[in-house]
């Protein structure tokens, strides 16, 4: 333990990873052709030297490991690797309250009793969205499976989808893979790229517990494509009596073009109006909240949902209602742009970002590394509106020596971590994603990488 010097983690985990290499290295004696002489001497010395080398890359991968803050210069907006939207100060204010002290989450601050969970929260998501009703479960994916199992029970099992909707999600879960857990049964109607009207209706039956309509959030086709629009579908469920739901994922709750966005995403409330019966989307996406799966529609049927057992098993914790809470607020007062990060980082003017490139520029003259001020095209990430790119400004790092992913990954080991791409013969740190605050630590960061 002394030959490994001051390490910053538990002594615990200090033990078992020197235990776990020690097996490793009397495994390898064990089983070497060295005469006893040479074993208690050199190669043992040798063996040990190598021993202490692994323990210390082991810690060293372990501490990087634990859940930390980041400088995020990669130009994503919501990345999912980095933990999607960040959470405003008035959000974290509201989760610090809940974690420190005890709350009425399930008590009746009236009658003196047991009280529901989440009413507050949950009838302000309905007046945000103009639903009947709303709920949440612990994310999009949860409460995909919450109404898959609501809407087919019994010999109703089919579930109606666009062969061109049948996306794969991040970390390789796929809609197919989340109707089979649910216990429905895919029925694809259409072709990849054109599904018409006709197509679903012939596949109709008595079978058919409901349709299901899914944003292509995270791609999209064009040239020779075509699918029916949300109204006409919703007609037809209808007349059909079986329910039109639409997994809309990314959660755009004010028009994206207000938002210096080009594109239009679809928000709950423009689908609930065409006929939708149950929405569902990220709350740590567009929303600007936290991981979440909201559901917005009929009353009865968000009832139905909130009385079936695995809802249980998918519902939220004290912290994440009260940051769900604080965040719907925030909508219902029109504040997003001025207290949520996201919907701030969306509108800073390129003008701010130069000016804080060259401010930087300054703090780091005098290194071995060249700095430049570059061009950068941020985008919003976590399978949000791919065709969406926004201009932005980015400082390209060469060093004077050492190749460029060497510097990316001591970058990586600073404190705090510093995140980039690799582009054009550069490191590029995107300032966009970089709060303002962070522009001093992040020029500490790039000085301890070049000194270590």
């Amino acid at each position: 333990m002394q030959a490994l010097g001051a390490i910053d983690l538990p002594r615990t985990v200090v033990v078992a990873a020197v235990r776990e290499e020690i097996a490793v290295l009397r495994r390898s004696l064990a089983g070497s052709d060295a005469g006893p002489d040479d074993v208690a001497g050199t190669v043992a010395a040798e063996r040990l030297a190598e021993t202490l080398a692994r323990v210390r890359d082991r810690l060293e991968r372990l501490r990087r490991s634990r859940l930390q803050p980041v400088i995020n210069g990669t130009g994503v907006l919501i990345h999912t690797n980095l933990g999607r939207a960040p959470l405003g100060p008035a959000v974290i204010e509201a989760l610090t309250e809940a974690a420190g002290s005890y709350s009425n989450l399930e008590f009746d601050l009236v009658s003196g009793g047991r009280g529901g969970r989440a009413a507050w929260l949950e009838q302000n998501l309905a007046l945000l969205f103009g639903a009947e009703a709303a709920t949440i479960a612990n994310n999009c994916a949860a409460a995909l499976v919450l109404l898959l199992r609501h809407c087919t029970g019994g010999a109703r099992k089919e579930v109606l989808i666009s062969r061109g909707e049948l996306i794969q999600i991040g970390g390789g879960f796929r809609i197919p893979d989340i109707l089979e857990t649910s216990g429905a049964r895919l029925r694809e109607v259409g072709t990849t790229n054109r599904t018409e009207l006709a197509d679903y209706e012939r596949a109709c039956s008595p079978q058919t517990g409901l349709i299901l309509k899914v944003h292509r959030s995270n791609f999209f086709m064009g040239g020779f494509v075509a699918s029916p629009d949300t109204a006409e579908l919703a007609a037809l469920a209808r007349r059909r009596r079986v329910p039109l739901i639409e997994d809309l994922g990314s959660g755009a709750i004010r028009r994206t073009e207000t938002m210096g966005l080009g594109e239009h995403e679809p928000t709950p409330a423009e689908v609930l109006r065409a006929g939708v019966e149950l929405v569902c989307f990220s709350g740590d996406k567009l929303f600007g909240g936290p991981q979440a799966g909201i559901i917005a529609g009929r009353a009865r049927r968000v009832r139905a949902l909130k009385r079936d057992p695995l809802f249980r098993a998918l519902r939220c914790d004290k912290l994440v209602l009260a940051a769900m809470q604080a965040t719907v607020d925030l909508h219902l007062a029109s504040e997003p742009a001025d207290a949520l990060p996201l919907h701030g980082m969306l509108q800073v003017s390129c003008a701010e970002l130069q000016e804080r490139a060259a401010r930087l520029v300054a703090a780091l003259s005098g290194l071995p590394l060249e700095v430049r001020i570059g061009r950068g095209k941020s985008r919003l990430g976590g399978g949000t509106m791919p065709r969406t790119s926004i201009d932005s400004v980015t400082l390209d790092l060469q060093p004077a020596s050492g190749a460029l992913d060497e510097l990316a990954a001591r970058l990586r080991a600073a404190s705090p971590p510093v995140i980039g791409h690799l582009s054009a013969g550069a490191l590029k740190l995107d300032l966009r994603t970089v709060f303002p605050h962070q522009d001093a630590a992040l020029a500490d960061a790039i000085r301890q990488a070049l000194e270590s």
